[in-house]
This record gives structure tokens, sequence and C-alpha cells, in this order.
């Protein structure tokens, strides 16, 4: 029996390390690509951009705090995806505002720093994505940060199409358009997050592992 229980904390010390190491990974990602895309977003007057490295500076924070409960209880990962829903709710709200203000401006973004840019983000969250893929069945932490990798992909999808369809039309309307095709799924990634979070941290005392 002792042997058998060793046996078990080993694989998840194991497990826990592994996620570690993932989570170190996508964070420097995440870090250095907010800073990308935040400098170029500002050098373009492309708020498609700022929105997506804001997006970048939430995620990268998210990881970090996914790291610090990576070895606490059920129900620390349970608040943990709560914080990340309430992020993603933030940033949500924050892309609505977005294609208000600039619905409002004649300031046409420039499509081709999109796009490149864009791409390059691209490439990067399918990087995060790929790593996180097999550990998003883990536990909630782990699920709730594969849920805002995969939103990420959703999201420069939709900067690439916006960049193209302005840069073709020569109008602000596609990203307007597809911001708020964006922050709807934002919204509806939160939403299940934080229904998820809320019944584990009631399903599961300030005791329980």
């Amino acid at each position: 029996m002792k042997s058998c229980c060793e046996s078990k904390s080993t694989e998840l010390d194991q497990l826990r390390e592994k996620q570690k190491n993932v989570l170190i990974i996508v964070l420097i990602i995440n870090f250095t690509m907010f800073i990308i895309e935040f400098i170029y977003g500002l050098l373009s007057n492309s708020t498609a951009l700022l929105s997506d490295s804001l997006d970048m500076l939430g995620d990268a924070t998210v990881y970090a705090f996914s790291l610090y409960v990576i070895n606490r209880s059920i129900r620390w990962k349970a608040k943990a995806a709560l914080l990340k829903g309430v992020i993603i709710t933030l940033f949500g709200f924050y892309v609505l505002g977005e294609a208000v203000h600039k619905a409002m401006s004649d300031i046409l973004p420039i499509a081709q720093t999109m796009g490149v840019v864009g791409f390059l983000a691209l490439i990067a969250n399918s990087c995060c994505l790929l790593l996180l893929l097999k550990h998003k069945e883990d536990d909630i932490n782990m699920r709730s940060t594969w849920i805002c990798s995969r939103n990420d992909i959703i999201a420069n999808f939709g900067v690439l199409l916006a960049a193209g369809l302005v840069y073709l039309l020569e109008s602000k309307w596609p990203d307007i358009i597809i911001g708020l095709l964006t922050a709807g799924v934002f919204l509806k990634s939160a939403f299940s997050i934080l229904t998820d979070s809320v019944a584990t941290i009631k399903n599961n005392p300030e005791n329980q592992q």
C-alpha cells in the first residue's frame, strides 16, 4: 500500500513539474508578444493589435498565477480559473469599447502591419496551444489555461481577416465587426470558465486537496 501511494505521489509530482515547465514557456512567449504587438500597434495606429497585445499581457498574468497554484488545492486552482474568467470578461468588454470608439473615428489602421504582426502572433499562440494541449484535461487550472490559449488563436485569425478586408475595402468596418465577434467569443468562454470555477469552489472545502 505504501509503495502504491509513493508511486502515485511521484507520478503527481512529475505531472506538476511538466505543467510548470509548459507554463513557464508559454508565459515567456506571451510576454514577448505583448511587447511586440504593443509597439507595432502604436506605430500602425491599429486598435486590433493593441487589443491583442493587452490580451497577451493578460495571458502572461494568467500563466504566472497558474504557476503559483500548481501545487495547491483543487479550490485554489478553481480560484485561479475564476481569475482567468474575470480577465477574459474584462478583455471582452475592452474589445467592445474599442469597437465603439473606432466606429466614431475616421482612423484607418495600416493593414500590412496588422497582417505581418498578426501572423507572427498566430504562430506564437499556435505553439502555446500545442504545448498546453496534452495538459488540458489535467485539472481545472490547466483546462482554463488551454481555453485562454484557444481564444488567442481565434482572435489572431480575426486580426488577419480584418487586416485583409481593411486592405481590400479600405474601410474600418471589417475591423469593427470582427472586433465585436471576438468580444462575443471572449465573453462566452468567460461564462463557461466562471460557471465551472464557482461550482468547483462550492464542491470543495478549504481543506480538500
